[in-house]
């Protein structure tokens, strides 16, 4: 099994600044992408960030130009700096990674536990 686990949240004033962490661990032949979710009470997930071998960063709209995801590969770990929060990005964050146990196997979606956000006014 791949396991995550994420930390870095916490209480934030607005216009702070929180970077979270997330480590895979476990049985992991390759990392194929990592990405940030996140859902707020009463609201559906939503993609946050996520980084792919390969390619470009992708962001939601909402968070373009404030968030920053990068990825420590030798570590299976991927990092998301949060600057410029707002109350707005009071959430819980999911750390999800695209693994493979076995290199004949396709890739599964893993989830971490949840890390909370909260961002005063």
């Amino acid at each position: 099994q791949v396991q995550l686990v994420e930390s870095g949240g916490g209480l934030v004033q607005a216009g702070g600044s929180l970077r979270l962490s997330c480590v895979a661990s476990g049985r992991i032949f390759s990392i194929d992408a990592m990405t940030w979710y996140r859902q707020a009470p009463g609201k559906q997930r939503e993609l946050v960030a996520s980084i792919a071998s390969g390619s470009s960063p992708n962001y939601v709209d909402s968070v373009k130009g404030r968030f920053t995801i990068s990825r420590d590969n030798a570590k299976n770990t991927v990092y998301l700096q949060m600057n410029s929060l707002k109350p707005e990005d009071t959430a819980s964050y999911y750390c999800n990674a695209l693994a493979r146990r076995w290199s004949w196997e396709k890739a599964y979606d893993y989830w971490g536990q949840g890390t909370q956000v909260t961002v005063s006014s």
